[in-house]
């Protein structure tokens, strides 16, 4: 690739140096053949015990949530959650994130690639089974959010560094894992690379991950291309792109399994006001989309 392959690029100048020496089809993604990514992404005997590891880590906080009490005090404490949504609203508020944001925008953005997204989404099952497990983020390993941030172009990454502020060390070793990404010395490497599509991605999101460890509230929206210059799916982000609007959101839907199932089938659309979306299961009419719905 780069004689600067190897070494660790600890500022954001030298990240895009190595970056602007890559075309998007010198990548992996682009120029291998699918068997080859999916071996790749699959990895040997060492890396399949570690996803199986993470994902036993998911199955268990699922199973006991009092695992992950002190990480979701953590995040009350950072100003990230005020009311906490119950099961039933976390499930269908995942659902709506999922049917109104991330798989629409990211149909959208890898199309814009010429990239399949089905074809796209199983490497990155057999990268980390794990990282697809979890809708909401609060029940994964760290190092499965990490990956999770390295191996998708993010439509907003702030989310997840919110998750990861609270947990000890989240950030710091984010950066680092970056770091090693860039200087080609990364664990997962092989794998994390054969799915990765834009070859700057890393580069501007250690930059990123620096400006929020050095002030969170003012680190500016690191957006995707198809949400910045896309007005509907920058205005779904409003909602769904950072953590308290998106808990928020999903406090505001039915608690009731009945009612919230009621109205997943009745509401199609991104609705045009949080009490009609949220709460209204009665009504029969579907709402529009385009209305900001930030949570407060």
């Amino acid at each position: 690739m780069n004689a600067i392959i190897g070494k660790a690029l600890h500022t954001p100048s030298e990240a895009r140096y190595y970056f602007r020496t890559v075309n998007d089809k010198e990548l992996a993604r682009f120029s291998e053949r699918p068997m080859t990514l999916i071996r790749r992404t699959v990895g040997d005997r060492e890396a399949i015990l570690g996803k199986a590891r993470r994902a036993g880590y998911t199955l268990a906080n699922y199973a006991f949530p009092r695992r992950i009490e002190e990480r979701l005090s953590n995040l009350q404490t950072l100003g990230y959650l005020g009311e906490m949504p119950n099961r039933t609203q976390m499930v269908f508020g995942a659902v709506d994130m999922f049917r109104f944001f991330i798989v629409p925008c990211a149909d959208d953005y890898y199309r814009s690639k010429e990239i399949t997204f089905g074809f796209h989404t199983l490497l990155r099952f057999l990268d980390d089974p794990a990282s697809l497990m979890d809708p909401t983020g609060l029940m994964s390993h760290r190092d499965v959010i990490i990956g999770h941030l390295m191996q998708v172009t993010h439509a907003d990454p702030i989310y997840d560094l919110q998750l990861l502020h609270a947990i000890p060390d989240g950030l710091e070793e984010l950066e680092r894992q970056i770091e090693q990404m860039i200087a080609g010395t990364h664990p997962r490497q092989e794998s994390i690379g054969a799915i990765i599509e834009d070859p700057e991605y890393h580069g501007r999101l250690l930059e990123h991950v620096r400006e929020f460890r050095a002030n969170p509230s003012k680190c500016k929206p690191l957006l995707r291309e198809n949400v910045a210059n896309n007005p509907h799916f920058g205005e779904i982000a409003e909602t769904f792109g950072d953590l308290p609007s998106a808990i928020g959101y999903f406090a505001s839907l039915p608690g009731n399994p009945i009612e919230a199932l009621i109205r997943v089938l009745r509401v199609r659309e991104f609705p045009s006001s949080r009490q009609a979306a949220a709460n209204d299961v009665h009504s029969d009419v579907d709402v529009p989309l385009g209305t900001d719905m930030q949570a407060a």
